[in-house]
């Protein structure tokens, strides 16, 4: 007799591209789940944006190059990996699927990639970083960090993620407060009581916050996190870790070097379309952010990846990697571990696809020469 874990592992291994995944992982999750991951700000034009702005960067391929060994390994921080491509963080991995946020570790680390953990992750920083590190040499993880007003909880989470082996710290700076994702408003978001946050360094579960108007999240969060941090507090969190500093948020080359100046690298990122709307996407913001930082800090983008050319224009507009963020929960909801690393794999062997009908046979060749705009 055929099991549901059986069709569900038939219909992954079916899929071509990412758009199938996501299609799988969409019909696994309930309601509140899918309005979740789904949800941009407002009217949800940046969300949009952030796939259509690499759909009008055009490629201008090179021909009569030997591409017979096409190499799409690099490094991120010093950090060898397997391929451009890594996990960025997102909330709650346990809506969906009951590995959580255990299931995109080992996905990643099964393709000799980054994982980036989320401060608002189901699954504590122990126990992820034991899966992210499960092969020497290759993978681990980054923790994703929210300034908190009590600094002596946000240290507490820097320490605990830097005993456990994270190799640097991504501090969230666009979200002082939380963009408005009207369904999640609407429907009430609630994180389902099994779901914990133990790695957001407070006592009080997500849970247990009051829910009669709006979202659950926007509650808690809004109680929590600083409103107040600017670039002075960067002292702070240098005097609380020796790990490498990536400001992800980044749209603009004034805040690019402003970052450089501080040491930090930077992310460019709109936060998935899920704070100002009519924000400029991230592909667009990024020639100019790699332009301010000069080769001074490294560059990384998540928002709107979705087919490996769309990798290939960030590489060659300048970013050392890209990150995946409802992807990789697309894969995860459609087949856990397995689903996470079918889609890393989809999408790096697009890459290297790409990268030979343009004549590009490492990462270290792209370059804007490739990009017409």
């Amino acid at each position: 007799m055929t099991t549901a874990a059986q069709t569900s592992r038939e219909a992954l291994q079916q899929t071509v591209n990412l758009a199938e995944i996501e299609a799988l992982g969409r019909a696994a999750l309930d309601q509140n789940a899918l309005e979740y991951y789904v949800s941009g700000a407002n009217d949800e034009v940046t969300l949009r944006e952030n796939r259509d702005g690499f759909a009008r960067l055009k490629l201008r391929p090179r021909m009569l190059v030997d591409v017979s060994n096409v190499d799409t390994r690099t490094t991120l921080l010093g950090l060898p990996v397997d391929m451009p491509i890594a996990v960025a963080p997102s909330a709650f991995h346990g809506l969906a699927h009951t590995d959580a946020e255990l299931g995109t570790a080992r996905g990643a680390a099964a393709l000799g990639t980054v994982m980036t953990l989320s401060t608002f992750s189901n699954t504590p920083i122990e126990a992820v970083a034991q899966a992210a590190l499960s092969r020497p040499g290759k993978g681990g993880f980054w923790f994703q960090l929210y300034l908190y007003r009590q600094r002596e909880i946000s240290a507490e989470v820097v320490h605990r993620a830097e005993a456990a082996g994270a190799r640097a710290l991504v501090l969230t700076v666009d979200a002082p407060f939380l963009g408005r994702r009207e369904p999640n408003e609407r429907n009430r978001f609630t994180l389902p009581p099994h779901l914990g946050v133990p790695n957001a360094g407070t006592r009080q579960e997500l849970a247990g916050v009051e829910t009669a108007t709006g979202s659950q999240l926007v509650n808690y969060f809004q109680g929590l996190v600083d409103k107040t941090v600017t670039w002075n507090d960067l002292a702070w969190l240098r005097g609380v870790t020796s790990l490498p500093i990536v400001l992800k948020g980044i749209l603009t080359a004034e805040d690019a070097e402003l970052a450089a100046q501080h040491g930090c690298h930077v992310w460019v990122s709109n936060h998935g379309g899920r704070q100002l709307d009519t924000a400029i996407s991230a592909i667009e913001a990024l020639p100019e952010v790699v332009d301010a930082v000069a080769g001074r800090t490294e560059v990384y983008l998540d928002g709107g990846v979705n087919r490996g050319t769309d990798v290939l224009k960030a590489l060659a507009f300048g970013a050392q990697g890209v990150f995946l963020g409802r992807a990789a929960l697309w894969g995860l909801a459609a087949g856990g571990e397995a689903g996470v690393a079918h889609t890393l794999n989809l999408l790096n062997e697009e890459l290297r696809l790409a990268m030979a009908l343009c004549g590009k046979v490492t990462v270290a060749e792209l370059g804007r020469d490739l990009i017409r705009r």
